[in-house]
């Protein structure tokens, strides 16, 4: 039995759990079987345990017990929640994959995009990379950055939340009255990669957005929290409900029998859109966007900051929401690409495992 190690971002946010779910799903394909999977958190900083990351300790346990490693999805670049020893990694002996990891730049006051200031240093991410048996970037922006630093086995992996259709049986029934909800999916704005004065001004897209769906018959408005740190925001507007759920497979459930998403979440977009949903999405930084882009639905993003009146790009999707179905149907060729690509980088992962182990029991 084959007992694989995931080191993936854990904390606040259910759209980490939804990766996570759609990992193991592939996973088990490209194995061909059910295999083991332990799941370690990227950081010991949202956690009381302190076992996480590739340090010290938790390669010494990956060593003793596990047959191979990977540390995704996530963006775990971007952030620099990733846990490295990069003496102990020297160390690893299993297989180690580097799966749908992700890097995009912010933007700072003046609408700039910048790396940000807690991003992963180059030289740890370029040591990762080498050491890495597979590496798979989950966007274009990420692998261009990758490339830049001379990690040149890199490829585009692309987000396995894209394929959370592949599962959607799976998914837990829920009442009649949480069907058919219109799903305004946010984020606290203190916690987006956006100016302050931009930050200032969400409050009132928000509720500019509830407004005009009302006013197109969409009575059961609600506000989808993914984060226990979305909640506080949500609060702040006496007339409309929100839903918050720690629990993917609930949260899931809710995004495949929506009426309509309109979503400043990444993770919250690709499910639905997954599920043939109709939804509109907001990026808010270059990581969102060169997903949306890298996916093949970049003709239908919409920047928050731009040139382009936000409020006004969201009734001309709204209007257009018709359109989605053949952007949608046009992009399955770049998913089924990259699912060719996912389910051949994970099959030869497979084998080096397989191999490592027959010639171990052999000697």
């Amino acid at each position: 039995m084959i007992t694989l190690y995931c080191i993936q971002p854990k904390g606040f946010n259910v759209g980490n759990d939804a990766i996570h779910l759609a990992l193991r799903h592939v996973l088990y394909e490209a194995f061909g079987r059910v295999v083991n999977i332990i799941s370690l958190p990227a950081t010991s900083r949202y956690e009381s345990q302190a076992k996480a990351g590739l340090t010290a300790r938790t390669i010494h346990e990956i060593n003793q017990l596990g047959h191979g490693v990977i540390v995704g999805g996530g963006n775990l670049y971007e952030n620099g929640e990733l846990d490295v020893n990069l003496d102990a990694l020297k160390a690893l002996e299993p297989p180690l994959m580097l799966f749908s990891l992700s890097r995009g730049r912010v933007y700072n006051r003046r609408d700039q995009l910048v790396p940000r200031t807690d991003a992963m240093p180059d030289r740890i991410m370029k040591a990762l990379n080498d050491r890495a048996d597979f590496s798979l970037a989950r966007d274009d922006a990420t692998l261009a950055h990758l490339r830049s630093i001379g990690c040149e086995r890199a490829e585009l992996g692309g987000c396995p939340t894209v394929y959370l259709d592949r599962v959607a049986d799976r998914l837990p029934p829920i009442p009649k009255e949480d069907r058919d909800l219109t799903l305004v999916s946010i984020r606290n704005p203190t916690l987006m990669n956006i100016s302050p004065k931009r930050q200032a001004g969400v409050y009132d897209q928000v509720e500019r957005t509830v407004q005009f769906l009302r006013e197109q018959g969409h009575e059961r408005v609600r506000l989808l929290c993914h984060d226990v740190r979305d909640i506080a925001f949500a609060t702040t507007f006496p007339n409309v409900e929100y839903i918050y759920t720690g629990d993917v497979y609930a949260y899931l459930a809710l995004l495949r029998w929506c009426k309509l998403a309109v979503s400043f979440r990444l993770h919250a977009t690709l499910p639905a859109i997954s599920f043939g949903r109709p939804c509109i999405n907001i990026s808010y930084d270059e990581r969102a966007s060169s997903v949306m882009h890298s996916l093949g639905l970049g003709s239908w993003n919409i920047e928050m900051v731009g040139k382009a009146d936000l409020n006004e790009q969201i009734i001309d999707r709204y209007r257009r929401l018709d359109d989605l179905a053949a952007i949608r149907q046009r992009a399955t060729t770049v998913w089924q690409d990259l699912y060719r690509k996912n389910m051949t980088t994970l099959g030869k992962f497979a084998a080096m495992i397989v191999e490592r182990e027959n010639s171990e029991a052999a000697a």
